[in-house]
C-alpha cells in the first residue's frame, strides 16, 4: 500500500502544484519520490508531529493540499487537538496518512497498535475516513480525496496487500465496492486491511455462501447511504482491525438502527485483549478474534 500510496500522491502532484507531502522524520524508502520530484513542496517537521498538523493547516489555509505522513497513532492522538481545532472545524485540506494501521506494528507493543483511531477521528464533522483495503483501492482513495478536497484521513496497511481490483475503481463516499459473490443473503464488509480477514473468513465452509465488499471511504456523511444496502441482506457483518468499540462496526449499527436494521449487523472486531500484548500483526489478529483461529 505505501509503495501504491507515493506512485500515485506524485501522479497527482506533477498535475497539481498545489500538493504538499510533510513526514514527521520517517518514511525513508517510502517518500524520496516525492521528495526527490518536488523539493520545494516536500517538508520534514521533525519528531513534532504537534507541529507538523499546524503546519499543515497553515499550508492548506493557504489554497494547499497537504498530506501529513507518520506511523498510526502519532498523527492521531497525538494530535488529536490540533485536528480537532485546526483542520476539521476549518475544514481545511488537510489529509492524515497514517501508515501501520491496526496491528501492522504489533511488534512494538501497545504505543505503535493503531486500534482506537476510528474511533476519534470519525466523531469530527467533515473528516472523510479513507480505509483502502488493497493497493488498487489507495489509488483510487487519493484520486477521490484530491478531487474532493478537505480534512481526511487516510489509513494504510503495511502487509503487502495484494491487488484486488485491475484498476483503481470508482468511489463513492459510503458505497459498498464488490469483492467477491456470495450465494447467499449474508455479506462481509470490511474496510482498511480487514479485507483479508474477510476473504479469509469467506473461504470457511461456514461462511462460505457470503458475498465480500470493501467499504474504503465513509464518515459522517455516508451514514444516509447505509440502509439500502444493509437492507439487501440478512446479515451483514463488519470487519475491522480496530477494537470493536467504537468503530467501523460501530457507525454501521449507528446507521442501521435509525431505519430498524440493527438486527442485522454483526460485529467482528478486535477484543481489547490485544491492546496488551506484544506480537505479529498475525498472530494479534488471531488473538484478537479478527481472523479464523
Amino acid at each position: 500500500m505505501r509503495k501504491a500510496f507515493i506512485d500515485e500522491l506524485c501522479a497527482l502532484a506533477a498535475a497539481n502544484e498545489r500538493i504538499v507531502l510533510m513526514v514527521g522524520d520517517l518514511g525513508w524508502s517510502v517518500v524520496e519520490p516525492f521528495a526527490d520530484r518536488f523539493p520545494t513542496r516536500f517538508f520534514n517537521a521533525g519528531v513534532a508531529e504537534q507541529n507538523m498538523t499546524g503546519m499543515a493547516a497553515g499550508l492548506a489555509s493557504e489554497g494547499f493540499h497537504v498530506f501529513s505522513y507518520s506511523i498510526a497513532n502519532f498523527p492521531t492522538f497525538r494530535c488529536a487537538e490540533q485536528l480537532r481545532n485546526d483542520v476539521a472545524y476549518h475544514g481545511l485540506p488537510v489529509t492524515v496518512v497514517s501508515v501501520g494501521g491496526g496491528l501492522a506494528y504489533g511488534a512494538l507493543g501497545y504505543s505503535h497498535h493503531a486500534v482506537q483511531d476510528y474511533a476519534l477521528l470519525r466523531t469530527l464533522p467533515g473528516m472523510r475516513i479513507a480505509a483502502p483495503g488493497c493497493p488498487m483501492e489507495v489509488r483510487a482513495c487519493l484520486r477521490h480525496l484530491v478531487t474532493n478536497p478537505g480534512p481526511s484521513y487516510l489509513r494504510l496497511g503495511k502487509a503487502g496487500e495484494p491487488a484486488q481490483h485491475g484498476a483503481p475503481p470508482a468511489l463513492q463516499s459510503g458505497r459498498w465496492l464488490p469483492i467477491k459473490s456470495g450465494q447467499g443473503r449474508r455479506a462481509l464488509l470490511a474496510t482498511g486491511a480487514a479485507l483479508a480477514a474477510a476473504l479469509e473468513w469467506q473461504a470457511r465452509s461456514d461462511h462460505a455462501d457470503c458475498a465480500v465488499y470493501s467499504l474504503p471511504l465513509w464518515g459522517m456523511d455516508a451514514k444516509g447511504l447505509q440502509a439500502e444496502q444493509i437492507a439487501a441482506f440478512d446479515e451483514v457483518i463488519a470487519l475491522e482491525d480496530h477494537l470493536s468499540d467504537g468503530g467501523f462496526g460501530s457507525w454501521l449499527l449507528e446507521a442501521a438502527s435509525g431505519a430498524g436494521l440493527a438486527g442485522r449487523v454483526r460485529l467482528r472486531g478486535l477484543d481489547a485483549r490485544v491492546c496488551g500484548e506484544v506480537g505479529s500483526q498475525a498472530t494479534l489478529n488471531r488473538l484478537g478474534g479478527l481472523t479464523p483461529t
